[in-house]
């Protein structure tokens, strides 16, 4: 009998972690990953209990002062240490504070680019605890004003390159009582005065904590804009308590105080914002901020600077793999990187031509409540599905129809989930762990990715907009984004936002903006199926200038098409599916098509040579 035992036991032993391997081949990972949940969860709980209150801000002094000699950011051939930003930061907030257009509290606009100054002016407002709205540096005139207005900000502060932008709209901003500042030492606009002289002038003593006793979880930290299904782009709020959520998130990224980020994304997007410079805040580690991203100098600043972790979005990696092999194609020190959207062939292309790195895909959108983390490291996955996840961010997705472009429902007005492996809608269940805040002074948007009625009557969804799809490993894709919304560049575009545009040219009357796939590009490329004013003509010259003047670049459409009239339904939506099937294929196509052309200055006709050439690769958009 002792021997039976002691046979069995052995054999379990032996056995036992090849039936795992075998039948639960990620059992492993999903308990390590169940741990890192409760870490992060731990953490955030200790520093929601801290008096006073603890922000993003208090996570900084901690590190200024535990590492005040350590590098924190890195621009060009200046270094900035942890203990010269916060003071720096004290100069800002100093001028601020003795300015009489400002009180500490206000709402202040930031309109600028990658650049330390970002960065300190950022901390600056948070010593005084003022919410910060951060303007994408790409945007003009109604755009412009719009992101302002609908903060409520009360200041402007402009990087010097942006200060004819900022002209444009002067005359509003002035209607409006708005102190309109531009970081530079002279200025001679009427309207706009020079700030970084009144810096240079201020102390760099540090700010009492009693200017910024007013704050709680609740009040908004950080705007950061989204453009939605429809109109102009919304400002998300972010709030403390979020804040406060990704801190202790980016604590468990894998990033440790030892590593070199790489930021070369937009610091006003959350990818920039959050993980790049929220992130290093937590991780104590040092930031190489870039203006923007260049494919010829990514990986020599790897290697100048000993990067260890990049960001990325999917463009990125596919511009990376997109370049002439080099070879030291491998030699750097970067081990991991970190973001969204990369395809499962660009994916293996990288690591077989950059070396062992670890690439951690995620999801997560700035307004939404659940994310996803691909922490088991599937291939063309963006996270995975678990019990313990689960049950702390309920979800589901639903039935989607795309050709009526709407929402499945039964017969009991319920939602109907969809089966294992197949597309549907995702949605998250609103609750106090996983919140809704919604967006500024827009309570119908914010209505609008409410979802009721979903699993049971009464209960409450955030839509999130996306099409994703669970395999038999538990493993979840991204299919696509629904309704009137598009990624090109690395940007959402709101179609309705380019239509607006399109449609307050001299020439056009309607037109019906969609994204169209083109190989070799991830995302979809902006198109219009427009109609021509009665009387009028399609002149290219004309529109050109017009989309060029009102829309950034990653916005203008590259194909328009002119109908006789934009197809509607009998609730008067305008019909997408069609078109987007039929793309810009002259062959397809005997309405007249035309290309935007930038060496033309131009849209001129899409030719079938000029087709041939976009979907071979030879032209790229």
């Amino acid at each position: 009998m002792d021997l039976y035992v002691v046979s069995v036991l052995f054999a379990s032993v032996l056995i036992g972690p090849l039936a795992i391997r075998t039948f639960c081949p990620y059992l492993w990972k999903d308990v390590q990953y169940f741990g890192v949940l409760l870490r992060i969860l731990v953490k955030f709980a200790s520093r929601r209990r801290r008096r006073p209150l603890f922000s993003v801000l208090d996570r900084f002094l901690e590190q200024s002062a535990a590492r005040g000699d350590k590098p924190f950011i890195v621009f060009g051939e200046d270094t900035l240490s942890y203990s010269v930003t916060d003071a720096r930061s004290n100069k800002v907030a100093n001028a601020l504070r003795a300015h009489p257009g400002f009180k500490a509290g206000d709402t202040v606009a930031l309109f600028m680019g990658n650049e330390p100054a970002f960065l300190i002016t950022w901390l600056a407002l948070a010593k005084l605890g003022s919410p910060v709205a951060l303007l994408n540096h790409n945007i003009r005139t109604k755009s412009l004003l719009h992101c302002f207005s609908c903060c409520g900000a009360k200041v402007l502060i402009s990087a010097p390159e942006l200060k004819e932008a900022v002209e444009d709209v002067l005359p509003t901003l002035m209607e409006q009582g708005v102190t309109v500042l531009l970081m530079t030492t002279h200025c001679d606009t009427p309207g706009i005065e020079s700030f970084s002289d009144k810096v240079e002038e201020a102390p760099d003593e540090p700010l009492p904590r009693s200017l910024r006793s007013h704050i709680t979880f609740k009040s908004p930290a950080v705007y950061i804009y989204t453009s939605g299904t429809t109109g102009l782009p919304k400002a998300a709020v972010v709030n403390q308590n979020r804040l406060l959520i990704a801190l202790a998130i980016l604590s468990s990224n894998g990033v440790t105080s030892s590593d070199v980020i790489y930021v070369n994304l937009p610091l006003y997007h959350t990818a920039g914002f959050l993980i790049g410079f929220i992130g290093s805040i937590e991780t104590g580690s040092t930031i190489v901020l870039k203006r923007k991203f260049s494919t010829s100098q990514f990986w020599d600043d790897c290697r100048k600077h000993g990067v260890t972790v990049v960001q990325y979005i999917g463009e990125v990696m596919r511009y990376l793999c997109s370049t002439a092999k080099r070879d030291n194609d491998k030699e750097h020190k970067v081990r991991l990187a970190i973001g969204n959207g990369i395809r499962a062939d660009i994916w293996r292309e990288f690591l077989s031509r950059f070396g062992n790195i670890k690439v951690q895909e995620f999801y997560a959108s700035t307004e939404g409540n659940v994310g996803f983390v691909n922490y088991a490291g599937k291939i063309g996955a963006i996270g995975r599905v678990n019990y313990f996840h689960r049950k702390l961010f309920p979800f589901t997705l639903i039935k989607y129809d795309t050709e009526r472009d709407e929402i499945v429902r039964d017969a009991n007005g319920l939602c109907v989930e969809s089966p294992r492996g197949e597309t549907g809608l995702l949605v998250s269940k609103i609750t106090d762990i996983a919140p809704f805040v919604g967006y500024a002074q827009n309570k119908d948007q914010t209505e609008r990715k409410k979802l009721r009625d979903v699993v049971k009557k009464g209960d409450l969804y955030f839509n999130s907009g996306d099409l994703m799809r669970i395999d038999e490993e538990n493993f979840i894709y991204f299919q696509d984004r629904v309704g009137d919304t598009f990624r090109w560049k690395g940007e959402n575009v709101a179609t309705t936002e380019v239509s607006d545009i399109l449609t307050i040219s001299d020439c056009l009357t309607e037109a019906n903006v969609y994204g169209v796939q083109v190989p070799g590009h991830e995302g979809r490329v902006g198109m219009a199926a427009a109609t021509v004013m009665e009387g009028a003509e399609f002149d290219g010259s004309k529109i050109y200038n017009h989309v060029v003047s009102y829309l950034p670049s990653y916005a203008r459409p590259r194909f328009i098409r002119i109908q006789n009239a934009v197809e509607v339904t009998g609730t008067f939506k305008q019909l997408k599916v069609q078109l987007v099937e039929e793309s810009f294929d002259p062959g397809r196509i005997r309405d007249p098509l035309y290309i935007l052309d930038d060496k033309e200055k131009s849209y001129v006709p899409l030719t079938e040579q000029i087709y041939s050439s976009i979907t071979s690769g030879h032209i790229k958009l």
